[in-house]
C-alpha cells in the first residue's frame, strides 16, 4: 500500500468509526455488531502504526489504551469541586427553597432538576477546542491526572467542533459503569475464579485509576455530563449550558426536567423514584440547581458547598421478608455460593425471589435462621442481596442456616482453600455444572467463539454422553448432532462448520478458552505473547511465569499447577490434535540493527516511557534475546518500578546485571 493509499483509507476508516461511535453513544442506536465494529478499529489501528504522519490528533484509536502510567499527577482544580448538601425529605427541600427566595430578596427564580448518578466526578479541560486533561475530583482542591484512561472512554469527544467554542472551558461529568457491562464484567470474574466486584461505583473508581489506560478501554466506561465552566461561555442559564454540552457531542443524560417552583421539584422526584431503576446505570437521588447562572452568582457559597443547589437523596431499597431456604450453586471453577430462596417481594422495580449470600462467612456474620425475616436491599450492587435479619420477627423454634459439607450436586465433600472466603468442590472432572460450565466458557465469543452452540445444546449433549469436554467437541460426528432435540439438516451443519471454523482461532483465544483459573482474556493474551506457545507455558517454573508481564504469584501458581495435572495435559494433547492454534502466529519484528549483540534481557515492572510490549520489540528489533525468567545465562535485568522482589534477589544473588530504563537508552546507542 502506497503511502497516498495509506492516508485516504485511515481517513475513510476514521470517518467510519467516528460515524458508529457517535450513531451508539448519542443515539443509542447501532448499525453494525461489537464484532464488525472491533474490526473496523483494529484495521485503523494497524494502518496508523505502519503510517503514523497520517494519524490525527482526534483518532479514535486513542480509545484503546496503551499508556502506562506508573503514577498520577495531582492537579489542583481551576474552580473547586465542591460537595452538594444531602436530603432525604421532602421538607428540608421546602426549607432549602425558602433559602433561597430570601437570597434572592423577591426575585422570581426556576430550577434545574438532573438525576443524581453513582459513579466518579471528572473535570475535563478544553483548550482550543482539544480535550487536555482529565482529573478526579480528589479533595475537592485538587484531585488525580487520568487524562490517558479518559481518553479511552468513547462518549467523551477529543476533539469540540462547532460555533463560538470557547479558548478554555471545563466541563464535569460522571464517570460510571453500566449495568449491563458491570454484570459482564462480574461473569467473566466469576468464569475464571475470581471474587466478584461488590458494586459498579467502586469498579469504576478503580478503573478510572488503573495504569494500563489499554486495560481501562477494556472496561467500557461511560459518561453523562452535566456541568458547563469557563470565563466565555457567553451562557445565561444552566439549561443553555446543557444545550451547549448536547451540541458539541456531549453525552447528556436525557431524564433532566427545568422546574419552575419546588412543587414541580417534587413532581419530579417522586416520578423518577422507581423509574430510574430502568435507566442503565445505577441512581442515588437528585440534583437541584437555581437555573439562572447570575442568581447562582448572588446565592454563593458555603465554606462546602453551594448555596444554589441540593441533593435530595433517595432511600435505599429496602425491604423484609421470610427467608425460605438457602440453596447452593455450583460454578465453573468448582466455587459454590449459597442463594436465599424468598418469599416474593415486589422490591426497585422487580419481583424478587431470590437474593445473594455471598459466602459461609456471611450466612455467619448474619447468624441466619431458616423462617427468618430478612432485609433485602437492591441497590448499587444490582443483583439483591441479604443485609440483615430482623430480630424482632424471630420465633424461638427457627434453626440456624448451616453451610453444606458435600457439594449439592456431585456429594464430593468441599474444600477451602487458606485465605478464600469461598468453598470449592474439587471433583473438577466429575461435577456436572463444572464440566457443563468448562464447555459454555470455551465456546463463548471472547474464547473459541462456537456462536452456533449454546447452554442448552451443551446440556444435551452432555445429557446424551457426546460431550464430557472439550476435546469431545472435535469428535462429534453429524450423527450424533441430529439427536438433538430441534436439531435438522441444516442446523446441524451449522454447529459443525462452526466447530471447524474454531480451529483456526488464533492461540490467545485457545489459551483463554482451556480455563486455567485466573487467567482471563487479558491475561491469555500477555501469556501467548511473551512465551508464543503452550509448550512454553507448559515447561515454564513458577518464577519464569512470574517474569511475564502482569503475571503475579497468585496466576503463576495456579498456571504451574494446571500443567501438573496428567489429565489437562491429555486434554490438551487431544485440542492439538484436533488441529486447534497452539503456537503464536505474530511475527518477529524486523530487524533494525544488531546494537545489542544477542546480549538476554528479562524485563520486570512498570516504566516511565515505554510499556514493556514496546521494550520486548525494540530488544528484538536490536538484535536482542527476550528470556523468560532469571538465570545464570541472563545478560541484564531490566528493572522497572514496582517489579517482583523474587527477581530481583535472584538477580543480585546470580550477579545479574541490573539496569534502569535509562541505562537501557545508553545500551541503544552503544
Amino acid at each position: 500500500m502506497t503511502a497516498e493509499e495509506a492516508k485516504k483509507k485511515i481517513e475513510q476508516l476514521t470517518k467510519e468509526v467516528n460515524f458508529h461511535n457517535d450513531l451508539y453513544y448519542q443515539q443509542s442506536r447501532t448499525q453494525i455488531s461489537d464484532f464488525e465494529f472491533d474490526q473496523l478499529l483494529e484495521r485503523l489501528v494497524s494502518l496508523e502504526k505502519q503510517f503514523p504522519q497520517f494519524k490525527s490528533p482526534d483518532s479514535p484509536t486513542q480509545r484503546v489504551g496503551g499508556t502506562i502510567t506508573k503514577e498520577f499527577a495531582s492537579v489542583y482544580h481551576k474552580y473547586p469541586m465542591l460537595s452538594l448538601s444531602n436530603t432525604y425529605s421532602q421538607k428540608e427541600l421546602e426549607d432549602f427553597d425558602a433559602r433561597v427566595a430570601r437570597g434572592l430578596e423577591g426575585d422570581s427564580y426556576e430550577y434545574f432538576c438532573e438525576l443524581k448518578f453513582d459513579g466518579v466526578s471528572i473535570s475535563l479541560t478544553y483548550e482550543n477546542g482539544k480535550l487536555t486533561r482529565g482529573v478526579t475530583r480528589g479533595d475537592g482542591v485538587r484531585g488525580d491526572d487520568v487524562t490517558a484512561n479518559i481518553k479511552t472512554i468513547r462518549s467523551i469527544p477529543l476533539i469540540i467542533k462547532g460555533d463560538a467554542i470557547p479558548p478554555v472551558f471545563e466541563v464535569r461529568g460522571e464517570v460510571f459503569l453500566p449495568k449491563d457491562v458491570f454484570l459482564q464484567l462480574n461473569k467473566e470474574r466469576e468464569d475464571i475464579g475470581e471474587e466478584r466486584y461488590a458494586n459498579a461505583r467502586n469498579t469504576a473508581s478503580g478503573t478510572v485509576k488503573m495504569q494500563d489506560s489499554s486495560e481501562v478501554a477494556r472496561r467500557k466506561l461511560d459518561c453523562f455530563v452535566y456541568y458547563l465552566l469557563g470565563d466565555e461561555t457567553g451562557l445565561n442559564t444552566h439549561e443553555e449550558s446543557i444545550q451547549k454540552l448536547e451540541s458539541w457531542k456531549f453525552k447528556v443524560s436525557p431524564t433532566y426536567k427545568k422546574c419552575k417552583n419546588i412543587a414541580m421539584v417534587l413532581e419530579y422526584i417522586s416520578h423518577w423514584e422507581t423509574r430510574r431503576q430502568d435507566l442503565p446505570l445505577e441512581t442515588d437521588g437528585v440534583v437541584i440547581k437555581v437555573n439562572d447562572l447570575e442568581q447562582q452568582q448572588l446565592l454563593g457559597y458555603t465554606a462546602k458547598s453551594p448555596r444554589w443547589a441540593i441533593a435530595y437523596k433517595y432511600k435505599a431499597q429496602n425491604m423484609s421478608t421470610r427467608l425460605n431456604g438457602v440453596t447452593y450453586q455450583v460454578g465453573r471453577t468448582g466455587a459454590v455460593t449459597p442463594v436465599a430462596e424468598l418469599e416474593p417481594i415486589f422490591l426497585a422495580g422487580t419481583t424478587v425471589k431470590r437474593a445473594s449470600l455471598h459466602n459461609a462467612n456471611e450466612i455467619a456474620r448474619l447468624d441466619l435462621h431458616l423462617g427468618d425475616y430478612v432485609f433485602v436491599e437492591k441497590g448499587g450492587e444490582i443483583i439483591p442481596k441479604v443485609t440483615g435479619v430482623d430480630h424482632e420477627r424471630r420465633s424461638n423454634n427457627l434453626k440456624p442456616v448451616v453451610y453444606i459439607t458435600k457439594c449439592p450436586e456431585c456429594n464430593t465433600k468441599l474444600v477451602r482453600v487458606e485465605g478464600e472466603a469461598a468453598f470449592y468442590c474439587p471433583n473438577v472432572n466429575g461435577c456436572p455444572p463444572q464440566i457443563k460450565g468448562r464447555i459454555e466458557h470455551f465456546i463463548q465469543r471472547k474464547a473459541m467463539d462456537i456462536d452456533s452452540l449454546g447452554e442448552r445444546t451443551i446440556h444435551q449433549l452432555y445429557e446424551l454422553g457426546l460431550v464430557k469436554s472439550p476435546a469431545d467437541l472435535y469428535d462429534l460426528k453429524r450423527d450424533d448432532i441430529l439427536k438433538l432435540e430441534g436439531y435438522k439438516d441444516k442446523s446441524a451443519k451449522n454447529l459443525m462448520d462452526g466447530i471447524e471454523k474454531s480451529k483456526s482461532v488464533p492461540f490467545e483465544n485457545v489459551l483463554f478458552a482451556i480455563g486455567i483459573r485466573y487467567v482471563g482474556k487479558t491475561v491469555a493474551e500477555k501469556l501467548a505473547r511473551y512465551f508464543k506457545s503452550i509448550d512454553q507455558i507448559a515447561i515454564a517454573t513458577v518464577d519464569e511465569l512470574l517474569a511475564a508481564p502482569e503475571i503475579g504469584e497468585k496466576i503463576a501458581k495456579s498456571i504451574y499447577d494446571f500443567f501438573q495435572k496428567p489429565e489437562n495435559r491429555r486434554e490438551i494433547k487431544r485440542l492439538m490434535n484436533a488441529g486447534l492454534q497452539f503456537k503464536t502466529q505474530a511475527k518477529e519484528p524486523e530487524k533494525e540493527s544488531d546494537v545489542l549483540g544477542g546480549k538476554s534481557f528479562v524485563i520486570s515492572g512498570t516504566f516511565e516511557r515505554y510499556e514493556r510490549d514496546q521494550l520486548q520489540e525494540i530488544i528484538l528489533k536490536n538484535g536482542g534475546r527476550i528470556l523468560s525468567g532469571v538465570s545464570g545465562k541472563l545478560d541484564y535485568l531490566l528493572a522497572g518500578d514496582n517489579m517482583g522482589p523474587s527477581k530481583l534477589a535472584k538477580a543480585e544473588k546470580l550477579g545479574v546485571k541490573i539496569i534502569s530504563e535509562k541505562d537501557f537508552e545508553k545500551l541503544l546507542k552503544g
